[in-house]
């Protein structure tokens, strides 16, 4: 479980987050949406400690991100996963290498038990003759796959991860949601999505927070977004003639029932 409370945020003069406050929780997807420059980026930046919060506090399960010194900083930084933007593979690195690389810098383990824990990973987001590849060889949805190994690959108690379907066709984008909504629940972590995807919103949003404007204007479950009477969230949510028609179906059915 991560605690945020009263989180602020400026940047010389500007006010970037205010006063946000809300709890991510254990076993849960959590996702973070809102329009780009609302502050989500800056968020999770601040939430894995890239950035320092001007005011507040960050917990991990009852332990205080802003007072840790580098040393704990770097345990903790060991129970984290991180899934990229981009996926940031090393082009140099094959599949393999690239899923060991976390392994290499955090354990004292021998080659063969990295190795095995890195296949294992790989089998596990069902990527299993890619071994040997470069990333250049392989699909978008694949270095996602490898990208999703790799945060795993340190069995971390939190996984990370920023627009995870950025770049990706809408039925890969559903397989990496499913996955990463799987892995949260098989390895019970606490998994945090920044996105602005309302499908994934949709699809594995358990808990999820909608950021205007560097504040969290609404707190809530996929199901509650489609009778929200939030007149920001619905702004941003049903922009698409789909979600609008799906807004009034819902509607009509809550009436009729």
């Amino acid at each position: 479980m991560i605690e945020v409370k009263h989180i602020c945020k400026s940047f010389e003069e500007k006010d970037v987050l205010r006063d946000i406050s809300t709890v991510f929780d254990k076993g849960k997807t959590n996702l973070i949406i809102g329009r780009s420059g609302s502050g989500k980026t800056v968020l999770m930046k601040t939430l894995i400690g890239l950035i320092r919060p001007s005011s507040g506090e960050i917990l991990y399960d009852e332990r205080k991100l802003t007072a840790m010194r580098k040393p704990e900083l770097k345990m903790l930084r060991r129970e984290m996963g991180m899934l990229f933007q981009g996926s940031a593979l090393f082009d140099s690195m094959t599949v393999l290498e690239n899923v060991m690389f976390p392994l290499d810098m955090f354990t004292h383990e021998s080659w063969k038990e990295r190795e095995k824990r890195a296949k294992f990973c790989l089998e596990r987001v069902n990527l299993t003759d890619a071994n040997d590849m470069y990333p250049g060889e392989i699909s978008g949805g694949m270095m996602k796959r490898v990208a999703i190994a790799r945060s795993i690959a340190l069995n971390p108690k939190y996984l990370f991860c920023d627009e995870p379907n950025s770049g990706l066709d809408p039925k890969t984008a559903l397989l990496i949601d499913d996955l990463i909504h799987d892995i949260t629940k098989e390895y019970n972590m606490t998994t945090v999505i920044n996105t602005h995807d309302m499908n994934s919103v949709m699809n594995i949003g358990e808990k999820i927070i909608f950021i205007f404007e560097g504040e969290k204007a609404w707190e809530g479950t996929k199901d509650e977004i489609m009778t929200s009477t939030n007149e920001k969230l619905n702004d941003f949510v049903f922009a698409s003639d789909l979600f609008k028609k799906v807004k009034k179906i819902e509607n009509w059915v809550n009436e009729e029932g």
